[in-house]
């Protein structure tokens, strides 16, 4: 009885040093992608991915897949070509890593805002975020990156409204 005890002992402490350890890498790994991200490296930002998919603000806007992705970084740099995240707080639980950050920018490109073209300002902003990025279970790669985006805050920031 002992021995059996200890044997699903060792297994149950086995099996959550592993999991320790994936969630160790599945927070580098998104350590990796914020970086690559203020790098405009876009090739290592979708080798962190599974398959690439962002879902910005729950269903708002949902860039599905390679030529998506690399349009929505194309379209989200144009305003702010020097975009930024500094990294406040980060998580992880079970197949979700959880961040809390600063975005930076300058606003040196058209910035669309529905029907609204509003023309550079040169104003820089820092506003507050979270993201969830999700892993298929087993696995070290993103399989969803949820950005919750103020973009009222981005233009009060900007002092466009």
């Amino acid at each position: 009885m002992a021995t059996a005890t200890a044997t699903a002992t060792a297994t149950a402490t086995a099996a959550a040093t592993v999991t320790d350890e994936l969630q160790q890498r599945r927070i580098q790994v998104v350590r990796d992608h914020m970086r690559l991200e203020i790098e405009q490296d876009w090739d290592g930002v979708l080798a962190t991915f599974g398959h690439p998919h962002y879902d910005i603000n729950d269903g708002q806007a949902v860039f599905d897949g390679e030529d998506a992705v690399r349009r929505y970084f194309a379209a989200s740099r144009l305003p702010f070509p020097d975009q930024g995240n500094e990294v406040i707080a980060m998580a992880a639980d079970d197949d979700m890593v959880l961040v809390e950050f600063w975005l930076t920018g300058t606003h040196l490109g058209p910035l669309r805002r529905g029907e609204r073209t509003i023309p550079p300002t040169g104003r820089r902003f820092r506003v507050r975020m979270m993201a969830s990025f999700e892993f298929k279970p087993g696995s070290d790669r993103i399989v969803c990156e949820r950005p919750y985006i103020d973009t009222g805050a981005i233009d009060r920031a900007l002092g466009l409204g």
